[in-house]
């Protein structure tokens, strides 16, 4: 064990190491080239997005594409939109989720076992696209918010790892509450789920990327234009021509390029700031939660 424990003081583990490092490096380097890019070409000028193809610090500052954005109504219609789906869509999912994985984390449930293998069962077979959108059309729910919401209200995967973290407290605790007279929805709200919180956390940042991130839904499920979300806002921004979607006078647009790099970066900023506040919890809430099966 000793061996083991010092290996990385040899000098080829010290070379493994800086090896390893040097290659994060690299990797982190080519994921982060991209979307410095996007950032500096948003803030850059319409002469230096025409004469340079490639550049990571605009010459001269320019908010003209951040102006143009914001003071369109169709775009911040789209972020209202996509923050509120985003808002409701995680809350209503995560707590549609959690509810099914506390009784499903009792052994002693009627039907338990079977429900979970069809639970199962859907993560390996889908109805598809087709016969989802005939669910959300019979429904009543084309041009509807809920449409983005509902139809993927429950991941198979994360309700099977809340379930496994549930079956993992301590059962003294929902012991004590049932003596003190509490029933399964307060245990569930006032023990269960404030122990929870890792798990949670980080399943409601995997809901809220999700729904944000979403283009599909919006494109099968909203007709209207006036409901459009970001992603879809940003889908015709990039492949406009005119750009008349941003609602802007043409003689005062700036730059087509820069207003197509200020809506990625908008439209990605919010998931990115979002993201350490959380991320402490990802680790216990991942692995706790996955040990027992």
């Amino acid at each position: 064990m000793a061996r083991e424990k010092y290996r990385f003081n040899t000098p080829a583990g010290r070379v493994f190491d800086v090896f390893n490092v040097v290659l994060m490096i690299g990797i982190a380097i080519i994921a982060l080239v991209p979307f410095v890019f996007v950032l500096a070409g948003s803030f850059a000028t319409e002469s230096e997005l025409a004469t340079r193809s490639f550049f990571l610090w605009p010459e001269t500052f320019s908010l003209d594409a951040y102006e143009a954005i914001f003071t369109s109504p169709a775009f911040v219609r789209a972020l209202v939109t996509t923050i509120a789906v985003t808002a409701v869509g995680t809350v209503v999912q995560l707590m549609l989720t959690a509810t099914m994985a506390y009784p499903l984390s009792k052994s002693n449930l009627p039907g338990g076992r079977l429900i979970l293998s069809l639970i199962v069962f859907t993560m390996v077979f889908s109805g598809g696209m087709i016969p989802t959108f005939l669910v959300v059309k019979d429904l009543g729910l084309l041009n509807n918010y809920w449409a983005l919401i509902l139809p993927m209200a429950i991941n198979p995967f994360s309700l099977i790892i809340i379930k496994n973290f549930f079956q993992q407290l301590p059962n003294e605790l929902e012991e004590s509450a049932k003596i003190d007279g509490a029933n399964e929805l307060q245990t569930l709200w006032s023990i269960v789920l404030p122990l929870s919180k890792p798990v949670l956390a980080t399943f409601a940042l995997f809901y809220a990327v999700g729904i944000w991130n979403d283009f599909m839904s919006p494109l099968l499920y909203l007709n209207d234009n006036s409901m459009w979300t970001l992603q879809m806002f940003l889908r015709q921004v990039t492949v406009a021509t005119d750009l008349s979607i941003v609602e802007q006078d043409p003689s005062q647009m700036p730059p087509a390029q820069g207003i197509k790099f200020a809506v990625i970066i908008v439209a990605t900023l919010p998931i990115v700031l979002f993201y350490p506040f959380l991320q402490k919890h990802f680790a216990k809430g991942m692995l706790i939660g996955s040990v027992k099966g």
